[in-house]
């Protein structure tokens, strides 16, 4: 039996989850959590949270593919079934919305897999932790 602490309810994923997407610190949720597009900050100068040793790696681009693919496919097939647009006009639309659709999520996404982290305590975020 596991007694949840105010240490771990402010881990849940109800907490974190927002803050993260957001681009904010998923401890705190004051201060921002990257310094530019994709690159965190080494610790929050807020609540002092390290965020230097994550391990998101090449997580956040499989999400942003995934939720495209599901996102776009249908999209597609949807704009075809109901229009009659040229191909020579859908490449240049399919692949613009692509890649915006793609930087618009890949931050939100990555932030999120950080404060994943951070919240199971993954990766040396539990180090603080003792039992």
């Amino acid at each position: 039996m596991t007694i949840e602490t105010a240490e771990d309810a402010n881990r849940s994923f109800r907490t974190f989850l927002p803050r993260a997407l957001a681009g904010k610190c998923p401890a705190c949720g004051e201060a921002k959590l990257f310094r530019s597009f994709l690159k965190p900050v080494d610790h929050c100068p807020k609540c002092g949270v390290a965020w230097h040793h994550h391990q998101a790696d090449d997580f956040p681009p499989y999400i942003v593919i995934l939720l495209l693919g599901h996102i776009l496919v249908p999209t597609m097939y949807e704009v075809n079934t109901a229009f009659d647009v040229p191909y020579e006009w859908q490449i240049p639309i399919w692949i613009s919305l692509t890649a915006a659709l793609a930087l618009a999520m890949i931050q939100p996404v990555k932030g999120a897999v950080i404060g994943y982290q951070w919240a199971r305590r993954l990766h040396g975020f539990g180090d603080e932790v003792a039992e």
